[in-house]
């Protein structure tokens, strides 16, 4: 349900908030956006700071077969010219060696007990 249709319904920035799964501050800067004239804020995406180095921290992880540290990466990355913090490297860092943990998963099949099926 749209956020506006939602708040007219309700007449309550909570309830129209919980019937469209946003938060209560989100209706309110709609509301007043609404009745200010001007057109519902939209949300834009920004980008992090590690985003020019995601291919080098994707190349590190992949040749460590997702076992590099954070802070050799960062180390790395320094020299480079990245100016962020460690903290913001290990968190991006934790992402991708999660997803190539999930890539690269060996697949367990469960062994089932039939007789005469090892013959197959």
């Amino acid at each position: 349900m749209e956020i506006l249709a939602a708040y007219d319904m309700t007449q309550s920035y909570r309830g129209a908030a919980e019937v469209c799964g946003v938060s209560h501050n989100t209706v309110r800067s709609y509301v007043k956006a609404r009745t200010a004239g001007a057109q519902a804020p939209i949300a834009c995406k920004r980008g992090r700071i590690t985003d020019p180095y995601l291919p080098a921290m994707t190349q590190l992880v992949e040749q460590s077969r997702g076992k590099i540290r954070g802070d050799v990466v960062h180390d790395k990355l320094v020299d480079l010219g990245y100016t962020g913090s460690i903290r913001t490297t290990r968190y991006v860092l934790a992402g991708l060696k999660s997803k190539y943990r999930a890539q690269n998963a060996r697949v367990h099949r469960p062994w089932s007990v039939a007789p005469g099926l090892w013959l197959l």
